[in-house]
């Protein structure tokens, strides 16, 4: 019996060691300062695109922008311009979708490379405001968002794709991306961002 006593102790022991290291790792958690980045999702770019990824693509990266508006941090817009072929900024096709919840004060990247960071003041943006921990959705799942999420990874951010908001010319791509990047859902996100208020 005392020795069932002793391993009854030790297990009890063992798991109030395991919580409190948890408690330690959710401290951690709480200083996650997220920001939201959405690529490229540009009229000019979205007909080329895999309408099974458009359709619930567009309708997540709607409700991934309000769940950050809800909780207050940064939406970070990003667009694409190819100097030689467009879009020009300030045209139709250079815009986001008018269905996309954007406002004029979120922060905006212009960027002529795949990977957002390369030669903008991206990475600046997000040091002046504090962000350590990017979630990307938009457009293309296997173009500009991976190079953006690998980006991020060189410059030692913790990153995350949305679920079911990449959009690529082929839905099985876009799916392999979501399969073999840190993915992340709306439920589980949710719960994040109300705790690292």
């Amino acid at each position: 019996m005392k020795k069932i006593s002793r391993i009854m102790l030790f297990v009890m022991l063992a798991s109030a060691a395991a919580f409190l290291l948890a408690a330690g790792d959710m401290g951690a958690a709480a200083k996650m300062k997220p920001a939201l980045l959405v690529i490229d999702i540009q009229n000019a770019y979205l007909p080329k695109m895999s309408d099974q990824d458009k359709k619930l693509g567009m309708e997540m990266i709607t409700y991934y922008i309000e769940l950050f508006r809800k909780n207050g941090f940064p939406i970070i817009r990003v667009y694409h311009m190819n100097p030689q072929s467009g879009p020009k900024p300030e045209s139709e096709a250079f815009a986001f979708p008018k269905s996309v919840p954007i406002k004029a004060d979120d922060p905006q990247i212009i960027k002529t490379y795949s990977n957002t960071f390369n030669k903008t003041n991206l990475d600046k943006l997000l040091k002046d405001k504090g962000c350590n921990t990017l979630f990307l959705c938009g457009l293309s799942a296997v173009g500009c968002v991976l190079a953006t999420y690998y980006g991020a990874e060189d410059l030692d951010y913790k990153v995350f794709m949305l679920k079911d908001a990449l959009i690529s010319h082929d839905s099985a791509l876009t799916k392999a991306v979501q399969e073999f990047c840190e993915t992340i859902g709306y439920s589980p996100l949710k719960l994040l961002l109300e705790n690292a208020r």
